[in-house]
């Protein structure tokens, strides 16, 4: 069996033109999806049953055209639309916030009260307390001063000595 020259390449030859194999590769597998991607439209065609009309390229709608700051006219819109939600957001945020702020407030004024209330009733029975002690206390030293005075009516009985 005879092998040609140009069906034999040396190293050397391999070498150096491997960019041009790869090249014919890729175009190979190029050709083979765009094949398969005709192929793939052709029977979405049969099975829709029209052809898909092709457009002319159309000139940017007024949506599409990009304004002086590089933005379009839908992004704009977008964004004012986005801005518009967080700032309600961000409004019942606030409303919520001075709404505790204000129920915060209230429960602290009630509990000074409550504890201005308390405080006021325990120092009103302290005073009670200290008022009947002080009489208590006159009344004993009046008895007492009565008793060394002579009128045994006002002494106290005697006190029991227990035996230990």
């Amino acid at each position: 069996m005879a092998v040609g020259r140009e069906q034999v390449k040396s190293k050397a030859e391999r070498a150096a033109t491997p960019n041009v194999e790869k090249g014919a590769r890729d175009q190979r597998r190029r050709s083979m999806s765009g094949t398969s991607l005709m192929a793939s439209f052709a029977l979405a065609l049969l099975a829709g049953g029209q052809a898909p009309v092709q457009q002319a390229p159309a000139t940017p709608s007024m949506a599409e055209k990009k304004l002086a700051d590089g933005t379009t006219a839908e992004e704009r819109a977008n964004t004012a639309r986005l801005n518009a939600e967080q700032a309600a957001r961000a409004q019942t945020d606030n409303i919520i916030y001075t709404q505790e702020v204000s129920a915060a407030q209230q429960q602290v004024a009630h509990d000074q009260q409550v504890f201005a209330d308390e405080t006021a009733a325990y120092e009103a029975e302290k005073a009670r307390v200290a008022a009947m002690s002080a009489e208590e206390r006159m009344k004993w030293e009046a008895d007492v001063a009565a008793c060394k005075a002579g009128d045994t009516t006002r002494c106290a009985a005697p006190v029991k000595e227990t035996p230990r």
